[in-house]
């Protein structure tokens, strides 16, 4: 049997190098090994980044090209576009087992060996060398770039404690502490946010990237390491506190762009995914198609925002976050009530403000908008884009004589008669449902769009129709201290302040 063809229990029960040698074991790199088991899988049409949505036809390709090509990479894009996950997911493509030297802090290939101690051993213990197995879990390290990181964390440094514990000279390169570059040979090394390292030690990853050369502190080593590099940067211009040195990016033989997810149907998708939503708040909360859409529209609309820093993006966190506090809105207001089951209602979206003002980073900060308005107006915009794709557009004025009666007419007029609705955020679902009903017209008019609807849903969109009506500009929406008030348009542009202190002023001058 050959020895790509044995099974994992067979593998680790070789123990030694003379065995390894007899199941006909050949030295392959990291990168090489990336390669054949990306062809396999392709051939097999078999998936290779699961759980990555919307980058099939774009992203994903140029990862596989560069990985065929063998090349170091570098996956440029705003945050939260999956950069790390990407780079997480590439050890599903390492063989699961290889063997390494027992007790090699490099991971020794028994028969390439690197370090001082891998020659040392396989020279005096021969085909009796101890070998042990590396899953492919543990082949894979990754560092966030910061401006402390040093290059003895990186490359690696002289250790006293080494040379004093041992009786070694400086001079004797086993006193050396290996930094996590040489101990992530044959393995695939991450560096995260490359731009916010510091120029000088960027300059240090030339000749790992080239060559294969290391020096520390005037040990002149030659070390071949076998490493698959993986780096994610965000935009230059973004950042600001530094750049990728030109000779770098020179060496990282592919750059790969990302992106945000192209439709609103990929962003569900993984907002669906990656949100974590317990077994107990999926029992007691259901959540509607509409609902969910409104949460993915909100990080499109400040994706679009001239509020929003467009450098900054938007990252798909805004909506796993966003989705997590709808269903604990709707969750603590069933728990307040002692209801078993409710359902998700626009008035929850009170709750998503505070994933929005996190995650959003503002132009201007500070000044006219706040982060509290801005998050308020994109959750607004977003019911205002959806609006038209439920219900009829509400026209300002006919476009023709012979056009119909507007469909918002029975509704309008009666908060014309001056009557006014109230949803508090709390009420229990029956409130919910009379305070809605309250209103002449609304539920016929959900009826006649949506006859397919069950009643939870005909609900909310009876409420979402409320809000519609108020982002058009025919309908008057404020914010009470535990809801919103709904009223005509007009008692509420001409209702005027209350001037009496102002009176008061007036006649206390003319005394």
């Amino acid at each position: 049997m050959k020895y790509d063809q044995l099974t994992s229990d067979q593998l680790l029960k070789i123990k030694t190098l003379g065995e390894l040698k007899a199941a006909g074991y050949e030295s392959k790199s990291v990168k090489q090994e990336l390669r054949d088991n990306l062809i396999t899988k392709l051939k097999a049409k078999e998936p290779t980044f699961e759980g990555i949505w919307g980058y099939e036809d774009t992203v994903i390709p140029d990862i596989q090209r560069a990985i065929l090509s063998m090349h170091n990479m570098n996956l440029l894009g705003l945050r939260g576009q999956a950069k790390t996950r990407i780079a997480r997911q590439m050890t599903a493509l390492l063989d699961e087992y290889i063997p390494f030297i027992k007790g090699s802090e490099l991971n020794d290939d028994p028969l390439q060996p690197l370090s001082r101690f891998g020659h040392d051993q396989v020279s005096e213990h021969g085909d009796d060398t101890e070998i042990a197995w590396l899953h492919r879990s543990e082949r894979y390290a990754e560092k966030l770039a910061t401006p402390d990181v040093s290059i003895a964390d990186l490359i690696g440094d002289v250790d006293p404690i080494k040379a004093a514990s041992l009786k070694l000279p400086y001079s004797d390169e086993r006193v050396i502490h290996y930094g996590l570059v040489p101990r992530s040979h044959r393995s695939i090394f991450v560096i995260n946010e490359l731009p916010d390292l510091q120029a000088r030690i960027q300059v240090a990853l030339f000749n790992i990237l080239q060559e294969g050369d290391i020096q520390i502190r005037g040990f002149k080593l030659r070390l071949p390491l076998d490493i698959q590099f993986v780096f994610t940067a965000n935009p230059e211009d973004y950042t600001n506190r530094g750049s990728i040195v030109t000779p770098l990016k020179d060496r990282i033989d592919s750059q790969i762009i990302t992106h945000y997810p192209k439709t609103r149907e990929i962003s569900k998708q993984i907002t669906v995914q990656e949100a974590k939503i317990k077994e107990s708040q999926k029992e007691l909360v259901v959540v509607n198609e509409l609902a969910q859409d409104l949460i993915e529209q909100v990080a499109i609309e400040a994706r679009d925002s001239e509020y929003v820093d467009e450098k900054s993006g938007v990252s798909a966190r805004l909506t796993i976050s966003a989705y997590e506090n709808l269903v604990s809105a709707a969750e603590r207001r069933a728990l307040l009530n002692g209801e078993s089951q409710t359902y998700v209602r626009v008035s929850d979206f009170i709750g998503v403000i505070p994933a929005i003002t996190g995650k959003v980073e503002l132009v201007y900060e500070g000044e006219q908008e706040g982060a509290g308005i801005v998050a308020h107006n994109l959750v607004g915009k977003a019911v205002r884009t959806l609006f038209t794709d439920y219900f009829p557009k509400p026209d300002d004025k006919d476009k023709n004589k012979e056009q119909k009666e507007n469909p918002y007419k029975t509704i309008i007029e009666w908060f014309g008669e001056g009557f006014t609705l109230d949803l508090i955020n709390d009420l229990t679902n029956k409130q919910y449902e009379l305070a809605l009903n309250a209103v002449p017209g609304l539920a016929d008019l959900v009826e006649s769009n949506h006859k397919e609807a069950n009643k939870h849903e005909k609900l909310f969109l009876m409420e979402f129709m409320l809000h519609g009506l108020a982002e058009y500009s025919k309908l008057s929406k404020s914010p009470l201290d535990t809801g919103t008030r709904f009223k005509d348009l007009l008692s509420s542009m001409f209702s005027m302040p209350d001037f009496g202190d102002f009176e008061d002023e007036d006649e206390d001058d003319d005394q």
